[in-house]
């Protein structure tokens, strides 16, 4: 009996900890402006673009609450399967922005998260999954 609750009660402090996310180091990445240039559309993001590059892989294993509260709600969220899903963010101008002229796919940061909502992959592309 008090080793099924010692079990059940680090199942619930295990949880409690995944729960409790905190933000991730971006380096020198200006998050103020990364947070107000939703879809792209301002082109503040873009000029962080080097320092992105470089960091990028810091970010392989962090959760989906991390990156959320890291850099905001994602531009876009696909979900392939049951095991994959991708959050995307736009570093140039994306068909969301009014007045923008899209003649190309624009630049996005693209975020694999597998079955247990972990960052597999961290992709800068203009390419669709």
């Amino acid at each position: 009996m008090y080793r099924t609750f010692g079990i059940l009660l680090c199942l619930i402090g295990s949880m409690i900890l995944l729960a409790c996310s905190s933000k991730l180091d971006t380096g020198n990445l200006n998050m103020e402006n990364w947070k107000s240039d939703r879809y792209g559309c301002e082109g503040l993001r873009i000029q962080d673009l080097e320092e992105l590059q470089r960091i990028k892989n810091t970010f392989l294993g962090a959760n989906n609450q991390a990156l959320i509260k890291t850099f905001g709600r994602p531009d876009r969220v696909e979900l392939v399967d049951k095991s994959q899903s991708f959050f995307f963010y736009f570093l140039e101008p994306s068909i969301q922005c009014d007045g923008v002229k899209i003649e190309k796919e624009p630049l996005r940061i693209l975020f694999r998260m597998n079955a247990i909502s972990k960052v597999s992959e961290v992709n800068i592309t203009t390419q669709n999954p």
